[in-house]
């Protein structure tokens, strides 16, 4: 049997992976680039499954054990950070809401379909709680048709806005991983 090396993986094939070998990956990566030079491993990321957080979590403490290059990736679901961005994602009716349509109006508007998007009624139901209260589907978190908020109200102004939000919160995520104080960008 052949192992595929991990950068010739498919999407699927790296999103299947265990929660483990994730971290294990991230915490090589950051010692390979520690060995070249590389200050810190920062990662943006959007992807709020608990197993998810917790890989990155889980990554980021081996590198801290390994003596390795510190991995920030701020969590986007605490604070400092959470307060930060918008009323709906905080309120955690956001998957395919207004805060995640806006982003991809402001970058990719050839993507949104503004009149299904216009379509759709209000949908304020909590998928992060129902994440944490152990629901395994969009149908039995409230979303039967997979979103969360209020996608008809997006716009690309919010995306910027959020954009430059998100920007900033990784920013100062690595500056203070470095004992200095935020900045603006």
């Amino acid at each position: 049997m052949t192992v595929p090396r991990w950068a010739d993986l498919t999407w699927e094939e790296l999103r299947d992976l265990p929660p483990h070998i994730v971290a294990g990956l991230l915490a090589a990566i950051a010692r390979e680039l520690g060995r070249h030079g590389v200050a810190a491993l920062a990662i943006a990321n959007g992807h709020l499954d608990p197993a998810h957080l917790g890989a990155l979590k889980d990554a980021a403490d081996r590198a801290r054990r390994d003596g390795s290059i510190p991995i920030v990736c701020p969590d986007l679901t605490r604070k400092p950070w959470a307060p930060r961005l918008t009323e709906e994602f905080r309120s955690g009716a956001c998957h395919a809401g207004r805060y995640e349509s806006s982003i991809v109006m402001a970058e990719r508007p050839d993507l949104v379909r503004r009149d299904v998007m216009r379509s759709l009624p209000p949908n304020p139901a909590s998928l992060s709680r129902a994440i944490r209260d152990g629901l395994g589907t969009f149908e039995e978190a409230g979303g039967p048709q997979a979103y969360f908020g209020w996608p008809a109200d997006a716009t690309d102004a919010e995306g910027r806005e959020t954009i430059e939000a998100l920007g900033q919160i990784l920013c100062d995520a690595v500056l203070e991983a470095f004992g200095q104080e935020h900045a603006t960008i």
